[in-house]
């Protein structure tokens, strides 16, 4: 199975403490795939908290055993009009979660967050890694 992490579970495999079942279920996983937009709310966090040392580890798993998903034109559209179709239902989405969405839709990965709810409805296979036996 290949999975596109979000933001909050690299998030927390940073943590000084990270969560047990999550840092397991990472050491599992031959290759980290992640999303542009996921790498701009890291690097982006990281810098408005001083933590260089962290953002410095990011790079290297990056560059060791990480890959980064574009956002492309297909993903672009089918993004937009997935939010437009939720917001009609009555859902509100924020662009960057439609866009890490729109990532896996595009790529047949299933999203690895801690937060599914705010995935539900894309359509999109969905795991919780802090649920991970």
């Amino acid at each position: 199975m290949r999975y596109l992490l979000d933001t909050n579970v690299l998030s927390e495999i940073m943590r000084k403490l990270p969560d047990g079942r999550v840092l397991r279920w990472f050491g599992s996983l031959d290759r980290v795939l992640i999303s542009v937009v996921s790498l701009e709310e890291l690097v982006f966090g990281l810098r408005r908290r001083s933590l260089l040392k962290k953002e410095a580890w990011l790079r290297q798993m990056l560059a060791d055993k990480g890959s980064l998903l574009p956002v492309t034109v297909l993903a672009t559209l089918w993004c937009g009009e997935k939010r437009a179709e939720l917001e009609a239902s009555g859902r509100i989405v924020t662009q960057a979660d439609a866009l890490i969405a729109a990532c896996a839709w595009e790529e047949g990965l299933i999203l690895a967050t801690r937060k599914v709810k705010d995935f539900e409805g894309f359509g999109i296979p969905l795991l919780n890694p802090f649920e991970a036996g």
